[in-house]
């Protein structure tokens, strides 16, 4: 764990190289796994509640299509939710940031407050910000431990993000998280 620490970093420039589907399985594992019978996951949510949905704007991924996949942490599977490789428009709307486009994969975490608050009132607002951060950095841990990279992102237009992906009603997109092989340059 300590080298996984010392070795993240963000990466602005990746390889035009695939990831493979098993490396996808284990970013999005990481990032809400079920990791015992009673439905724990890899990060911890307040109340179990489990407010925030995993997405993957698919565009370089090895025996999958191009498209956008929402994750299923129950069965560690994911389900088609689009067809259309959206990394170019998830790219626009996050202020042009090429390391979107680039990257093989983005990963999308989206959160529903309602289901947070209407437990724990304004303080859930809170709680499903620091859920957000565990699972992000759960994520890019797990690219060091794979030997990809990843970056975190925070600046798009929260609407725009949601179209793009055709998010389910109530949920706001907080991270976009791009995923892939790291150029030799990258720092």
């Amino acid at each position: 764990m300590e080298a996984a620490l010392l070795m993240r970093r963000s990466v602005s420039s990746f390889q035009k190289a695939l990831i493979s589907l098993d490396e996808l399985g284990q970013l999005l594992w990481a990032a809400q796994g079920v990791t015992n019978p009673d439905n724990f996951r890899t990060a911890p949510s307040a109340g179990a509640l489990y407010p925030i949905n995993v997405y993957a704007a698919v565009g370089n991924v090895k025996g999958l299509d191009p498209g956008v996949y929402k994750y299923r942490p129950g069965t560690h599977d994911i389900v088609e939710t689009g067809n259309v490789d959206k990394r170019e428009a998830l790219c626009r709307a996050a202020l042009v940031q090429k390391t979107i486009r680039q990257a093989p994969v983005v990963i999308v975490l989206a959160a529903n407050f309602e289901k947070t608050t209407v437990k724990y009132g304004r303080r859930g607002f809170r709680y499903v910000l620091l859920e957000t951060g565990h699972m992000a950095q759960n994520i890019c841990l797990q690219a060091v431990a794979l030997h990809l990279g990843s970056a975190v992102i925070g600046a798009f237009s929260d609407a725009k993000v949601s179209r793009i992906l055709g998010l389910d009603r109530g949920y706001t997109p907080l991270y976009l998280l791009p995923q892939g092989k790291p150029e030799e340059t990258s720092k």
